[in-house]
């Protein structure tokens, strides 16, 4: 919302050195997000009069239309005689007042007037367009051609309005309200200390049955509906300068004078407003929901095909608006001066649901001025008052009538009323009002306030967001001064800290950090295009998601069942930007439905819940396990003087699944695997220990190339998603730091042939097993087939560290528990002993 300080000061006596700066201070300690002020009219001085065009004469014998005028501006020029001045557009003719920059005035963009020769001619001066006075877009184009009644010489600076400040206020949902000057100045006034003269307090005549006919059909979707009706508008009429200046500083441009008096008191009252061409409707206004395959042409002239949710403003031959987003085509009003201009016009002022109209406005992609004011909640009780001032100013400014009819509909409603604890703001807080201060603060907001120690609030109609205490305790807080409450630091009750699960998480972090990859934080959200691209099978539990009921995105409407979507989509963008060489991970929640989840009752405010109504919530939850991943592209060990470089594999998104298990001190088992989205042969399974059974806990490997082209990834890309609640589950509690030995170690190679068939890990299990206590490491340093093992025969290579705790190992010791290592092998995978 943009508020001009000129326009504020109308409502609001505010001290006359207060500059815009001083006043957005106030307004932001109000708790008012003001992002800044714009500085009108601060680069431009005059002299900038109102001239009269006395003659015109066309110059030949040039590129473009160039024209020689003589124009009167009084005094302005210090001798009373016509200035001349070469101008070049076309848009006005003799008698025309127009704007006059004389020579000495600099424009805005430092753009300095001076007499000059041009063009075979002298030209002393420049006749203005909007552009080069810095007016924007003022919905015509060319020179500024002023209403006849303003005199030569007039100053133009001040007519129009040309200085000012505007103050750019970011309005969140909860405050609807202050999309409005009269919100904004409420808010001013009490920031200050001052009366506000409400805009909103008009005398405004009684229903009757004399006003046009309507009728709502769904009185849950319009709780209210004012129409008035105004004849006889001066089909020559044009919005006077103040009002064009004013809507167009707030960000608006001018249409024609009915259609700027309805945005000017949109603007000016916060509710927004429609006005019909009575010659173009057809019976009676009525409101209520569309019906499936309705057709509407809005005033953007698109043809919308309508939802049965709807809420439609309708007319005997079907809707001709969507109530609280746009009016139709078919009852626009005709701009002033066209030949068929609207001279009889219906107001409409009509409160509609908030829910509705925000459904319609994302449904349609159609965001309007009227749509965010209804979605965040408009002043019921404003509408009379809106038609009445509509009516007012088309009177005044169209030498309109208005009829005496009537037309006002109204749903039963009741004003709203808390019961608050005098003390409720200062308990929460932590600061002590008091009653006083909480009873005036609410009654500056425009709440009435009665009791003593236990309060009843009736909460203002312009304030839906005030739903219960604690909206009203926020209420004396910011108007009390955020700034002012004490910093305390909050007491943790003694001997808690971090869970295991949290320093899991975090020494995953540190880890995958350490050895090389970068952390990212993605949305959790995917959709089913993702999943295709996985290439799941249609039984694949991922498939089974929990959907958001509003989601960002329409492409992304289900919570992850995966994290590797999401780094993919971060290992793509960065590639794209150039970064080739990749190693990213990513720790944080998958969600799995378990098909059970029911939908909880809303959880009280005013106590703690009890532990049932927690088990509902929890109940109500999809399971939400924690996963770490990591995903790989390009070079992992870089090439240089050193050496070759070597490419990241999938042997490196195993490591990084064991990196990641070391933590939760897990010793992983790796069996290959056939699973999407890996390549078939380069896919392992990580199994863990939990709960007494080997358990699969996350696979690694490099990703399947349909995979790798569908998201756009570089060729041979690997990646790696574990769950972290089960290492959790099986690790053996927090992780013990590295002893080292003041014995020495002994080494001893073996090498084995087994069948190619034969799992290394499943050798190296029984190589632990068999070597006992003493084995302190066990590492496969080669891996070696040919002719002279025989065909389907591979040779693994193992290095054993062996060590005691207590004394130096003897050759022998170290012998027999070499031996025993290679015996258990023998018997458990069928190993020969290679000579």
């Amino acid at each position: 919302m943009r508020a001009p300080l000129s326009w504020l000061r109308e409502y609001v006596d505010l001290p006359a050195g207060e500059s815009g700066r001083d006043v957005q201070a106030k307004l932001i300690a109000a708790g008012l997000e003001v992002e800044r002020v714009e500085q009108l009219g601060g680069d431009l001085t005059g002299p900038l009069v109102v001239g009269q065009v006395l003659t015109i004469e066309e110059l030949e014998g040039f590129r473009k239309p160039i024209r020689f005028c003589t124009v009167d501006v009084g005094q302005a020029n210090g001798t009373g005689e016509p200035q001349e001045i070469v101008c070049g557009a076309r848009n006005f003719a003799v008698g025309d007042k127009v704007v006059v920059a004389l020579p000495g005035a600099v424009l805005p963009g430092d753009f300095a007037i001076a007499e000059r020769k041009t063009y075979g001619k002298v030209s002393r001066g420049m006749i203005c367009s909007g552009d080069e006075l810095g007016l924007g877009d003022d919905g015509s184009h060319g020179i500024i051609v002023l209403t006849p009644e303003h005199e030569v010489g007039t100053d133009a600076i001040e007519l129009l309005q040309l200085v000012d400040e505007v103050l750019d206020i970011a309005v969140t949902p909860d405050r609807g309200y202050c999309l409005s000057m009269r919100g904004i100045a409420r808010e001013a006034a009490i920031a200050y200390g001052l009366p506000l003269r409400d805009p909103a307090l008009l005398d405004v005549p009684a229903p009757n049955a004399h006003g046009y006919p309507v009728q709502i059909a769904d009185p849950a979707g319009c709780s209210r509906f004012t129409a008035r009706t105004v004849t006889g508008i001066d089909a020559e009429a044009r919005s006077p300068i103040w009002l064009q200046r004013r809507l167009q500083k707030a960000g608006m441009r001018p249409v024609s004078l009915t259609v700027d008096i309805t945005n000017y008191v949109m603007l000016e009252l916060g509710q927004p407003l429609h006005a019909y061409d009575r010659s173009r409707l057809d019976g009676p206004i009525g409101v209520r929901r569309a019906q499936p395959g309705e057709k509407l042409t809005t005033l953007d002239g698109t043809k919308r095909v309508l939802d049965a949710e709807d809420l439609v403003i309708t007319d005997n031959r079907g809707p001709i608006g969507l109530a609280g987003v746009m009016g139709g085509a078919d009852t626009e009003i005709a701009d002033h001066g066209a030949a068929q201009s609207s001279s009889e016009v219906v107001i409409e002022a009509a409160h509609f649901d908030p829910v509705p109209v925000a459904r319609t406005a994302r449904r349609h992609k159609l965001t309007s001025e009227a749509s965010k004011r209804f979605e965040r909640g408009v002043d019921p009780q404003a509408a009379s008052a809106a038609a009445q001032r509509t009516v007012d100013l088309l009177v005044l400014l169209a030498g309109a009538t208005a009829e005496a009819g009537v037309t006002e509909i109204t749903a039963p409603s009741a004003p709203r009323t808390i019961a608050v604890r005098a003390d409720h703001p200062d308990r929460v807080a932590g600061v002590a009002y008091g009653r006083e201060t909480v009873v005036r603060r609410l009654q500056q907001v425009g709440c009435d306030v009665y009791g003593q120690d236990e309060l009843i609030v009736t909460v203002p109609s312009w304030r839906p967001d005030l739903t219960d205490p604690n909206d009203l305790a926020e209420e004396v807080i910011r108007l009390e001064g955020y700034e002012n409450l004490p910093a305390t630091l909050p007491q943790p009750p003694a001997g808690r800290g971090l869970t295991n699960r949290q320093r899991l998480h975090r020494r995953v972090g540190r880890a995958l950090a350490g050895a090389g990859y970068t952390e990212v934080l993605n949305y959790p959200f995917f959709g089913d295009e993702a999943l295709e691209h996985l290439g799941l099978e249609a039984d694949d539990p991922r498939r089974s998601t929990v959907r958001v009921a509003n989601p960002l995105s329409d492409a992304e409407p289900a919570l992850r069942t995966t994290m590797l979507p999401g780094l993919f989509a971060a290992l793509r963008r960065n590639d794209g930007r150039g970064e080739h060489d990749l190693a990213l991970f990513e720790t944080g929640l998958v969600f799995l439905p378990t098909g059970k989840e029911v939908t909880p009752a809303r959880l009280p405010i005013d106590r703690r819940p009890t532990d049932e109504e927690i088990a509902s919530l929890d109940a109500a939850l999809p399971r939400q396990p924690r996963r770490a991943a990591v995903v790989l592209a390009g070079a992992r060990e870089q090439a240089g003087w050193w050496g070759k470089g070597r490419p990241a594999g999938w042997a490196d998104a195993v490591e990084a699944g064991r990196t990641v298990a070391r933590e939760a001190g897990v010793e992983l088992t790796v069996r290959q695997d056939q699973t999407a989205p890996f390549h078939p042969g380069r896919c392992a399974a990580l199994f863990a220990v939990v709960d007494g059974t080997e358990t699969l806990v996350g696979n690694a490997g490099e990703l399947h190339p349909r995979v790798t082209k569908a998201f756009g990834l570089p060729e041979r890309t690997c990646a790696m998603e574990i769950d972290l609640d089960l290492l959790e589950r099986a690790g053996t509690g927090p992780v013990e730091a590295p002893h080292v030995s003041a014995f020495p170690v002994a080494t001893q190679d073996v090498a084995l042939v087994v069948d190619a068939s034969v799992p290394a890990a499943d050798v190296e299990a029984a190589l632990k097993d068999g070597a006992g206590e003493l084995l302190e490491s066990l590492r496969l340093f080669d891996v070696f087939t040919g002719e002279q093992l025989g065909e389907g025969k591979k040779s693994l290579a193992y290095a054993l560290r062996f060590r005691a705790a207590d004394r130096t190992l003897t050759a022998d010791e170290a012998t027999a528990a070499r031996e025993a290592a290679v015996q258990s092998a023998v018997e458990r995978t069928g190993a020969v002993l290679r000579g």
